[in-house]
């Protein structure tokens, strides 16, 4: 196995150890992973790390950086999507102040290191092996006089 191989699957492995992390805080009780936040957007990122795993063990360079970059693609919308949920969630109350308290009792928290840690670890490896391609030099066959 490479190196690159071993990398990625560093990456991918931490990316599936990541839907588990907490990625939300409510009101200070209740922690959410990716399965609590949304099951189905979970199951596809865990999908996506087990492809990216079977494929980083069997060299497979091209399938590779496409689950890395697919992975990478997912987390961001990931980020997004919940950026736009807390800030939305409660536009329903009148009052700006209490909208306002409501929307800091949501936190983001620590998971969301470990779920871009993993697609950047798995990109990074992905990248790196490329072959490399040998050119060899030009031979001369012209005789001399």
């Amino acid at each position: 196995m490479r190196l690159s191989s071993i990398l990625s699957f560093v990456g991918f492995a931490t990316l599936l150890a990541a839907t588990y992390c907490p990625l939300l805080r409510v009101f200070h009780v209740k922690s959410f992973n990716v399965h609590g936040m949304s099951p189905s957007y979970g199951l596809v990122l865990l999908l996506v790390a087990v492809v990216g795993i079977i494929v980083s063990f069997l060299n497979q360079a091209k399938i590779m950086r496409a689950t890395a970059w697919i992975s990478l693609v997912l987390v961001v919308l990931l980020l997004i999507a919940t950026i736009f949920k807390v800030n939305g969630e409660f536009k329903f109350i009148p009052f700006h102040s209490i909208e306002k308290f409501f929307k800091g009792q949501l936190k983001f928290q620590w998971g969301w290191y470990v779920m871009f840690a993993g697609p950047v670890l798995a990109l990074t490896g992905a990248l790196s092996g490329r072959p490399k391609v040998f050119i060899p030099a030009a031979t001369d066959n012209t005789a001399v006089n």
